[in-house]
This record gives structure tokens, sequence and C-alpha cells, in this order.
């Protein structure tokens, strides 16, 4: 029995990746200081994490969109990876919480939040109609799309993409817990309370799960 000869080597960051990365990330810190400044909101300890993970998801986001390189296929095969990436896109869409169907409230219309939500979640182009809604926030937004970009170089590379697609499909935790929460609620009778723990912990479990797909979809360890 051979085993084929591969060197396993950590590999070095350029300096332009660096020199990028260091300008982005203090860029976000200016952001989330002008925030705090202009919209006199007293942070706290326990909620400094939630000005952390939306720039999570836009810098792995990003990094994925700028290293990703499909390879060179038929223009056949390159229009089967659009259209499941395009599938794929809009399943995480509506699963997320991107858009939906109107939620029975008022009509709120269409609006622009800036200051009212941390930046990473802002600006957010929200939409409340009789039929529609959508929450168009940079984070999520951005972090499916590099998701979506992700599993089309992976249909490209014929890799098999089924668990990095469900792990993708998990990247929306935080929409699909208290769906949970409710069918416990009807057995057990305490379905407010499963809800409220499990959604303050969400976000960093959608977080991460969301970053562990990322690696999964660029490394693509289940195809050749």
């Amino acid at each position: 029995m051979s085993l084929t000869n591969r060197t396993l080597s950590l590999p070095r960051p350029r300096h332009s990746t660096l020199m990028w990365g260091a300008l982005l990330v203090n860029t976000e810190l200016l952001l989330i200081v002008a925030y705090l400044q202009f919209s006199n909101v007293q942070p706290t300890l326990a909620s400094a994490k939630y000005y952390v993970y939306p720039f999570v998801w836009i810098n792995v986001a990003l990094w994925a969109l700028v290293r990703t390189k499909p390879a060179p296929t038929s223009p056949e095969h390159r229009r089967l990876a659009k259209a499941v990436a395009v599938g794929y896109f809009i399943v995480l869409g509506v699963a997320g919480g991107i858009v939906g169907p109107a939620s029975g409230f008022e009509p709120t219309g269409l609006r622009l939040a800036v200051l009212s939500i941390p930046p990473g979640w802002s600006p957010a182009l929200l939409y409340g109609g009789e039929t529609l809604r959508f929450a168009l926030m940079p984070y999520n937004l951005l972090g499916y799309l590099a998701l979506s970009y992700l599993v089309y170089a992976t249909v490209i590379d014929a890799a098999s993409s089924a668990i990095t697609g469900l792990l993708g499909l998990l990247s929306c935790v935080s929409c699909s817990w208290p769906i949970l929460a409710s069918i416990v609620s009807g057995v057990v009778g305490s379905g407010t309370a499963i809800a409220g723990a499990v959604t303050v912990q969400s976000y960093g479990l959608s977080t991460a799960i969301f970053v562990l797909t990322v690696g999964l979809l660029y490394w693509r360890p289940f195809g050749r």
C-alpha cells in the first residue's frame, strides 16, 4: 500500500494581504467608535460580541470571495453551477430571514436603518409590506453571497458538496432554533424560556458554523 507524499505547510500571508487586512480591521474599529459616539449607546461587556459577530462574517466572506478562483470548465457545467449557487442563495436568504412573507403587523414600508443598529448590521435596507418583507444587512447578505460563490466553485470542481451545503443551511441557526423551540413548547409547555435561552446563544453559534462552512467549502476536503 502506497501513500501519496504530500507536504503539509501553513500558508504564509503575503505582505499585501496583511496590509489590506489591517486596513479593513482598523476601518471597522473606527466605524464602531463613530457609532458609539453618535448613537449615545452605552456598550457593556456582554454586548461587545454583537459588535464583533457581523465583522467576522464580513471579513471571512471577503477573504473567501477574493481567494476563491473557480476552475475553467465548459459553458454547460458553468450554467449548472450557477443554477445550483442561485438556488442555494435563495434557500439561505429565505431561511436566514433576508426575505420572506409579511409578518402580519402593520406595513412599515421601505426604510434605511443606520444609527439604530451597530455597524455591520447597518446600513440595513428594511421593508415591510402587506405581502412581502425583507431585511438586507451587510453581514448576512455578503456572507450568503460568499457561501453561494463557494458552492458555485465546488460544483465546478465536481466536489461532493452535500455535507458542506447542509452546514451552510445551518448558518441561519438563529432563525431555525425558534421554530424548534415552538415545537418543543407544544410538548413541554415552556417554549418562551427555551426560545429566549437559545436566541441569546444563536448568533455566536451561527457565526461559528458560518466560519466552519466557509473553511470546508474553500478547502473542499470531500472533493477530488
